[in-house]
């Protein structure tokens, strides 16, 4: 406790997390709470009066696959926190013409962003195909993300996005990592997608550091194929420690099942037990 109140009361690297939610819920309280009036989304039905169009706010067709949740929740309790130029978010005085939702519960917004994080189409925010996703596991906080090869069938991952420990955003370096055995076969007439790089970042979710010394295996669903297991290697790119490897396996995954060993270091006397542990964390990918 002298420490966390030393380093500002918060751990290094530390940031807010909502736990899950229920998206069926939220899409209720999005209705509930009258959303819909400024927020369109496609392929959705809302109770809108004959003839009106949801044109105040910005569409959140697709926004959930390029926000974190934890994001999705200051955008919903606190707007003008970070303002974003264009049509539909700045109102004539300077802050966001969203209003503040004070007699939300907490329930509501817990679920209400479970229910944005499923809107990851493509319409609005470009290609359908997943490239990231954040879950925690014990004590570990595990960021995957497919980075496509250029020019490779698998979704196009926009660039800028920077390896850090503070907001979990991996990108795949250039280090050596276990090749996919199923990839580079010919399916058809066609050859299969050139390779891309599956990487994950695990942080200490207590000092918000890489954790190194753990073996990090990948096994890929893909509906129709025999599903594809992989070592993830540890490697150094230019934001710092990630277990990577190069696949292509990911381009038309649905399930990307992540087995986090127990540490190969040696652990200190007092060290609780947490990377003693075995953690495995299943993303859907579609």
């Amino acid at each position: 406790m002298e420490a966390l109140h030393a380093a500002g009361g918060a751990p290094p690297g530390w940031r807010f997390s909502l736990p899950g939610g229920d998206p069926a819920a939220g899409r209720r309280a999005f209705v509930d709470l009258k959303c819909y009036a400024c927020h369109a989304i496609k392929g959705e039905q809302f109770p809108l009066p004959p003839g009106q169009a949801a044109t105040a706010g910005p569409e959140l067709t697709g926004m959930g696959r390029h926000h974190p949740a934890d994001y999705l929740a200051e955008s919903i309790a606190n707007p003008s926190a970070v303002l974003v130029e264009g049509p539909g978010y700045i109102g004539g005085d300077g802050r966001s013409v969203m209003p503040e939702q004070r007699e939300m519960t907490l329930a509501q917004l817990i679920d209400l962003v479970a229910y944005l994080k499923t809107l990851g189409g493509a319409e609005g925010h470009g290609d359908a195909r997943r490239e990231s996703a954040e879950q925690t596991a014990g004590r570990y906080r595990v960021r995957l993300r497919y980075d496509a090869a250029p020019g490779g069938r698998g979704g196009h991952v926009p660039g800028g996005h920077g390896a850090s420990p503070g907001d979990l955003r991996a990108r795949g370096g250039h280090g050596a990592g276990s090749g996919d055995g199923h990839q580079g076969q010919a399916q058809g007439h066609h050859a299969a997608a050139p390779a891309g790089r599956l990487t994950a970042l695990i942080v200490d979710r207590v000092t918000g550091q890489p954790v190194p010394y753990l073996p990090v295996r990948a096994r890929i669903e893909t509906p129709g194929q025999p599903p594809v297991t992989l070592t993830l290697a540890p490697e150094l790119g230019p934001g710092g420690l990630v277990y990577g490897a190069a696949t292509a396996a990911p381009a038309r995954a649905r399930r990307i099942r992540l087995t986090v060993g127990a540490a190969t270091a040696r652990l200190s006397p007092d060290e609780p037990g947490a990377f003693a542990r075995s953690y495995v964390v299943s993303f859907d990918w579609r």
